[in-house]
């Protein structure tokens, strides 16, 4: 059954009423991204609680990370389906109190079946964040200033995934880890219903697009695009996501051969994570200068320039240089997943981001045991050296991509269409 939910129609009148409503949309678009990826790392911090608690096998310990992450890969096409027949707001708060629930059901669980059966209804709520709230900020900017909008939303993704593990860690020091992960799991619940009534009423994308073509409007212009520029970006995402996640599983074994203690690697992996954060922000702020395909090479030369790196300095040169190898490596993210829309019919953006985060997702969670069964026959230094070769097999893409313009809703769709002002945008 739909739920019928109030859209705005008419075009704001001053610039003022476009930017509260604006920050509203990436305000909405952070703080879900902040308590999801936060949510999703929390169970790292728990692994090694529920293993000895639960006297698990490594096996079955890899299981509970495999079933939240799988089941949040696999439905995230379905969540953006509901999205567009129940309303993008009310799946969002939704998905995002079955997250919570998670957590709570875990803090009450009495044993292995129960646990992986919590952290299947919490993948299930995590489906929903990521084409929701990525469509919401994509819908509400539109030319340059939404990718740097989309370099915000991939930020709070970063601050999310150091918050919440980190809080996790600081309640642990001082009560037992069920009440602790019931307490935050309680926050996500009580957080869905602010993202219910804040969230941007945008009008459904495909009555958007219908009412755009009946205008007669420009913006309906870039509503027939070719798919090659989405299957560009779909290719760049599967290499993109196997190159940054055999990296992380393969990075430490390569630094504790270099002489690193167990604590060091760690270390290592948050410096690369760092600089990643910050990278999401300054990749989007670069593409705006020199373009998008331009700004994928340069950062794709980068990242292999460093990978190759790694192999021949010794340890204490790497740990200062992979910060900025992270800066490459991460940031990119934004300015490629942030081009998905403008290669897309608007009608169709929901679903095609619900697609490339299907896609990418799942490369991601394969990716780690594939690249240790390339160590397990080469060796660390000949696995790393295949990842750079891959990074370095990515850069051609970019030249297919191309520049298109960014479609922009109509007036009839609620929102404005991209002004000579760089300022201009689209409205909630």
């Amino acid at each position: 059954m739909a739920v019928a939910a109030p859209i705005d129609t008419a075009v704001p009148d001053d610039d003022a009423a476009v930017k509260r409503r604006e920050r509203r949309a990436l305000g909405v678009a952070c703080g879900a991204h902040v308590l999801h990826d936060g949510f999703t790392d929390l169970i790292w911090v728990a692994l090694p609680i529920w293993q000895v608690e639960l006297a698990l096998t490594y096996a079955a310990v890899g299981t509970l990370r495999m079933v939240y992450t799988g089941t949040m890969a696999s439905l995230q096409i379905p969540a953006s389906h509901l999205a567009e027949r129940n309303g993008g707001p009310l799946m969002l708060a939704l998905g995002t109190a079955l997250a919570g629930l998670c957590y709570c059901l875990a803090g009450a669980s009495g044993g292995f079946w129960w646990l992986l059966a919590a952290l299947f209804l919490g993948g299930v709520g995590a489906a929903t964040q990521h084409p929701i709230a990525s469509a919401v900020v994509t819908r509400t900017f539109t030319g340059a200033r939404s990718l740097s909008a989309f370099g915000a939303y991939n930020f709070a993704g970063d601050i999310g995934k150091v918050l919440l593990p980190a809080l996790a860690a600081l309640l642990l020091l001082v009560m037992p880890w069920r009440p602790a992960y019931a307490l935050l799991g309680l926050a996500g619940i009580v957080l869905a219903l602010p993202i219910f009534l804040l969230a941007p009423r945008l009008a459904p994308e495909r009555a958007a697009a219908a009412a755009a073509s009946s205008e007669g409007s420009a913006a309906a212009a870039p509503a027939a695009r070719s798919p090659l520029g989405f299957r560009v970006l779909v290719a760049f995402g599967i290499a993109d996501s196997a190159v940054r996640g055999a990296l992380f599983v393969l990075l430490p074994f390569l630094l504790i051969a270099k002489g690193a203690a167990v604590t060091t690697a760690g270390v290592a992996l948050t410096l690369i994570f760092m600089g990643g954060a910050v990278g999401k922000l300054a990749c989007a702020w670069v593409a705006r200068s020199i373009g998008t395909p331009a700004t994928i090479v340069l950062a794709q030369a980068l990242t292999a320039a460093g990978i190759f790196a790694i192999l021949f300095l010794p340890l204490t040169p790497i740990l200062v240089l992979l910060p900025v190898l992270g800066v490459a490596l991460n940031g990119v993210t934004t300015v490629v997943y942030g081009s998905v829309p403008a290669h897309v019919a608007p009608e169709r953006r929901t679903h095609a981001l619900s697609v490339f985060y299907t896609v990418t997702i799942g490369t991601a969670a394969l990716a780690p045991p594939f690249s240790g069964l390339i160590g397990d026959v080469v060796g660390i230094p000949g696995a790393i050296v295949a990842i750079g070769v891959l990074t370095l097999l990515t850069i051609p893409l970019a030249f297919w991509l191309g520049e298109p313009g960014s479609p922009s809703p109509s007036p009839a769709a609620g929102v404005r269409p991209l002004a000579t002002d760089p300022r201009d945008s689209t409205r909630t």
